[in-house]
């Protein structure tokens, strides 16, 4: 005997929901069999409803919530994995960009102005591959982007160009003591005043029983005031050449003092002379650059100049005599005063620099030649005429000094400068051999003072102050310039 014995779960599975249990086949069809499947089939029904009562015990939506999140979670690092390998496969790209522009850039820079560099200044700061806290998650192949454009960035060679900045500090400290080759046109103004003064003590006697001082002690003094106002003119032709043209306008007073007047030795003479402002020697001069500056080498720049001799020559000059015994004049001043050295010169030299960030070091050596001049009158004596040639002799000349740039604006610099001055010769057409000017031999030695301040990108502000350190230097400088950049 076959029977089916069913069970309906509607009340928990919903309706029309079945489960077949099992069948019990009755060889005998006997009742001990038929009730032992019965007991059969009713503890398998017992035991459904208590699994089905527990299952309803429990909430299902926290748990179907929970399967939910799960497969969120799991598709939003997905999502994030996909946008994080993107984003770093950009941001090498981008990298690598801008190391190529920055290398263009500094290229040029550095072509423009003709400089080289002393160190390579990356303009983009390292990259470094950012870090994914889950160790589990592998980092996405951006990173290896990144990580190659860093081996890139470490093989390149150093870019060259100036450090400091070729800031504008620097350009102005370059300005007043080398050479700028990267702007156009620079026009410059500028007003120096120079104080000169001199005493000499004259003795015309002898000495009695070799102590005693017989005769009369006279004492000259000269004292001078210049005011020179320049005008300036630089132009580069190209980025290692520049020409320049300086004209001056010079204003001088000069007081000429002598002791023992009239034999007395208490009574002293005074006489000044003044002029009128008149142009100078104007000077041209060419500036080329040798050799950039690297790491180990300063910047080289060759200046050449000519001097024109445009100014009011000191040959020719009318003096008044002021006090004279017999033929012998004592006491004569000229009646205006020269504002040139009347003789064409020429001038070669080397200038140096090298920035060493903040500081920056210079250097200048030069000779200058002097070229001999016919004048109509060389002789002091307003009575007397006596034409002749003049040949001021040859000049050496050097400067050593040291610039720091404060700020991007603001620089202060100190050097010392010295020159020497060969003696004067003179030779009378009625004499016909050269004669030497005793006492025209010079040695100028200063200490000079400057400081650059930028007003704005196209006017600076230069101040000097010069001490000087030997007799025939002037005693006092004080400068003031505009440079003006186009």
């Amino acid at each position: 005997m076959h029977f089916f014995d069913y069970f309906r779960y509607d009340k928990f599975l919903g309706p029309v929901t079945r489960i077949p249990l099992a069948a019990v086949r009755c060889p005998d069809g006997s009742t001990e069999h038929k009730r032992l499947g019965v007991r059969i089939m009713r503890s398998i029904r017992e035991r459904a409803l208590l699994g089905l009562m527990t299952l309803s015990a429990l909430d299902p939506e926290p748990l179907l919530a929970a399967d939910e999140q799960t497969g969120s979670d799991a598709a939003q690092v997905q999502v994030l994995q996909r946008e994080l390998q993107t984003l770093k496969q950009h941001y090498a790209e981008e990298v690598r960009k801008l190391r190529e522009i920055d290398a263009r850039l500094q290229a040029l820079t550095a072509r423009m102005s003709g400089s080289a560099a002393v160190q390579s200044a990356p303009a983009v700061p390292p990259v470094t591959a950012p870090m994914i806290a889950d160790n589990s998650v592998s980092a996405a192949p951006g990173a290896s982007a990144v990580a190659q454009v860093q081996a890139e960035d470490a093989n390149r060679p150093p870019i060259a160009t100036r450090s400091a900045g070729a800031s504008r500090s620097v350009e102005d400290v370059l300005l007043q003591e080398h050479a700028v080759f990267n702007q156009p046109l620079i026009l410059e103004a500028g007003m120096t005043y120079a104080r000169y003064d001199r005493k000499q003590l004259t003795l015309n006697g002898f000495l009695a029983l070799d102590a005693i001082f017989l005769g009369n002690i006279a004492i000259e003094n000269v004292e001078s005031d210049t005011f020179t106002f320049t005008g300036s003119a630089r132009y580069s032709l190209t980025p290692n050449l520049t020409v320049n043209v300086d004209v001056p306008v010079l204003q001088r007073w000069t007081t000429y003092q002598k002791g023992g007047a009239g034999g007395a030795a208490a009574v002293v003479a005074e006489q000044q002379v003044g002029s009128d402002a008149h142009v100078g020697d104007v000077i041209g001069g060419v500036s080329y650059r040798l050799f950039g500056e690297t790491a180990t080498r300063p910047d080289i720049v060759l200046n050449t100049s000519v001097s024109i001799p445009t100014g009011r020559a000191p040959y020719g000059i009318s003096w008044r005599v002021l006090e004279s015994q017999g033929d012998y004049i004592q006491f004569a001043v000229p009646e205006t005063q020269p504002t040139g050295n009347g003789v064409w010169g020429a001038s070669a030299g080397l200038s140096f620099v090298k920035t060493l960030d903040p500081a920056i070091l210079f250097a200048s050596i030069g000779y200058t030649h002097t070229f001999a001049r016919h004048f109509d009158d060389l002789d002091t004596n307003p009575a007397t005429r006596n034409p002749g040639r003049v040949d001021l002799g040859n000049a050496f000349n050097y400067g050593v000094g040291v610039a720091f740039a404060l700020n991007e604006r603001t620089s202060l610099s100190m050097a010392l400068t010295h020159r020497f001055n060969g003696a004067t010769r003179v030779r009378a057409d009625n004499l016909g051999y050269w004669q030497g000017v005793i006492g025209s031999d010079g040695n100028a030695a200063a200490l000079n003072l400057g400081m650059t301040y930028a007003i704005s990108p196209k006017f600076t502000l230069v101040a000097s102050l010069g001490v000087g350190l030997t007799p025939d230097a002037p005693d006092v400088t004080m400068g003031f310039k505009v440079p003006f950049m186009l």
